[in-house]
């Protein structure tokens, strides 16, 4: 369904799931537990898996806190894709990272919900990916104090909601929960 030709691959996208962004995420364990099972799918099915990693002038490189959680092991081989903006595409290679492994559909987990998350996921569709949100396996922190105006469970359901609806000529967006994600290598 993909409008990248010759790209029938698919590749799990695991987003900032860094000591210092999930801190204080909404059901940080569960979330990482449901990541982390993914993660042995996808590689048992010898479907890629890609890391993204964040930094920006909060989050110093190399720092503690920029580390990815200690329950998410990358391999070697598996790429990392660093960045500094929200999409995970802009200013990075990621888009050069699946190219080279023919995908063109994506499965996205990670965190910031609202930020990290939906910034990739219109990042993707834009690009001509096919995009699966995992439903239950993204998260973010409860920023109500700063101004917003819902909880993090809120903004986890109502990016879940949106993004059900999510297509546009040629590619689509679906939400699925861990348990229902298939991974199938291309």
């Amino acid at each position: 369904m993909t409008t990248l030709t010759n790209r029938p691959g698919t590749a799990l996208v695991v987003i900032d799931v860094q000591r210092d962004v999930v801190a204080q995420s909404h059901d940080r364990d569960g979330v990482v537990e449901r990541i982390a099972s993914l993660v042995d799918r996808a590689r048992a099915s010898d479907v890629p898996v890609v890391w993204v990693q964040h930094s920006d002038d909060d989050l110093a490189q190399g720092s503690d806190g920029w580390q990815y959680v200690t329950e998410l092991q990358q391999r070697d081989g598996e790429p990392v894709v660093h960045k500094r903006y929200g999409d995970s595409f802009e200013g990075t290679d990621l888009e050069q990272r699946l190219a080279e492994r023919g995908v063109g559909r994506i499965v996205v987990v990670g965190a910031q919900t609202d930020m990290c998350i939906r910034s990739t996921l219109h990042g993707a569709l834009v690009r001509g990916y096919d995009v699966t949100l995992v439903s239950d396996a993204h998260t973010t922190e409860d920023l109500r104090e700063w101004g917003a105006g819902a909880s993090a469970e809120q903004v986890i359901a109502h990016t879940n909601l949106y993004w059900s609806w999510a297509e546009a000529p040629g590619r689509t967006g679906e939400v699925k929960t861990a348990a229902e994600v298939e991974l199938t290598p291309a």
